[in-house]
């Protein structure tokens, strides 16, 4: 991270553990790295666009939300269709993450797509959904249910 000045060290310590949650967060931001508002929102994409951070967004506890019933679905997709039916998996509203991977001696498995639900037939609707879309493309599918969360940080600075 040699590309990094002392000023984006600062800004990246400051939001790492997440955003304030206000109306203008970036102005709130701002105000305690002694900033100004444009210029935390500008070193913030500027960054992304490097690849020094990847993304911002929310990472909501989809517990609080009622939403107890979480699954990673798994494809056995066709691999010629796996990246433009991963699009459209990934577009639909109610999946979070969406990703091809390549697939293992033991795991068939190539696309992935989370579900959230308040219930396992409410996920298990959504699968459906998704079965019907990829059609004969999938030859198999499977889903693996959360019991908990392990881990809801990224990458984490030290001070210094």
């Amino acid at each position: 991270m040699s590309d990094l000045d002392r000023t984006d060290r600062r800004l990246i310590e400051a939001t790492q553990a997440g955003l304030p949650l206000t109306d203008r967060p970036y102005e709130q931001i701002a105000r305690a790295l002694d900033l100004s508002e444009a210029e935390v929102i500008y070193r913030l994409t500027a960054m992304r666009d490097r690849g020094i951070i990847r993304r911002i967004a929310i990472a909501p506890n989809h517990y609080a939300l009622g939403m107890t019933a979480n699954g990673m679905s798994v494809w056995d997709v066709d691999d010629a269709q796996a990246s433009d039916l991963g699009h459209r998996i990934g577009a639909l509203d109610f999946v979070t993450h969406c990703y091809l991977r390549p697939r293992a001696p033991v795991w068939r498995y190539n696309l992935f797509a989370m579900l959230h639900g308040s219930s396992r037939a409410e996920v298990e609707s959504k699968r459906a959904e998704l079965r019907d879309i990829l059609g004969d493309a999938c030859r198999a599918d499977d889903i693996l249910y959360s019991t908990r969360i392990l881990k809801k940080t990224g990458l984490r600075l030290r001070a210094g």
